[in-house]
């Protein structure tokens, strides 16, 4: 499997944007330290999806940031993405294992401790647990408590990232619990600076003893 950290896990959202916008904003949140990038597109065509996965990798690998793509294992085999990361309904992680292979990264998103055990056991490399707070962006929400996510941690050998409406401002919450990162989009996709908005989150964080 392929190194990653988790650290400051970044999620694009390309709504409302121009390409040119969205790979500029995107790159600026790779200039300002996030540590693993996934693309998230819900709404496009699969060749939409291609084409906009291809140009983002491009980016990723100009900054030495594995990608993971969001949902579609098909998008990630075509353009050699460094991982996938898949909800409870998509394709069974073991699944995706066996077709994918051992050298990428899955992750898998778990709200519950035995949804986060069996992630495990089918073979993920890493959980993103929440929503911790209500999302602003178009993926359905389930708001997951601060007791689960510790649970949840303590469950698994695997990386766990807290994930759902986190910014610099409320990311105290998660002090203690021993999570190896942040999944944040908004944070850094709608701020005025991007690059700076990763900079202050990943400081924020560490200062916390949050992240490493």
């Amino acid at each position: 499997m392929n190194s990653f950290d988790t650290g400051l896990y970044f999620i694009t959202d390309s709504t409302g944007l121009s390409e040119e916008t969205f790979l500029r904003r995107t790159e600026a949140a790779l200039q300002g330290g996030v540590t693993l990038l996934q693309i998230r597109e819900k709404d496009k065509t699969t060749r939409e999806y291609l084409h906009l996965a291809q140009k983002v990798h491009v980016l990723a690998q100009r900054y030495g940031v594995p990608l993971i793509i969001d949902d579609r294992l098909d998008v990630a085999m075509a353009i050699n993405a460094e991982g996938v990361h898949l909800g409870q309904s998509d394709m069974p992680i073991h699944m995706a294992r066996s077709l994918f292979g051992g050298d990428k990264i899955i992750g898998a998103t778990a709200k519950t401790v035995p949804q986060a055990r069996e992630a495990y056991e089918q073979g993920a490399d890493y959980l993103g647990v929440g929503a911790i707070y209500p999302t602003t962006t178009k993926v359905k929400t389930v708001l997951t408590s601060t007791d689960t996510l510790r649970d949840i941690c303590h469950a698994v050998p695997i990386p766990v990232n807290a994930i759902g409406g986190l910014n610099r401002d409320n990311i105290d919450v998660l002090q203690g619990i021993p999570i190896a990162g942040i999944c944040v989009v908004s944070a850094i996709m709608k701020a005025a600076d991007p690059r700076q908005a990763a900079i202050d989150l990943r400081a924020r964080a560490k200062e916390l003893g949050i992240i490493v």
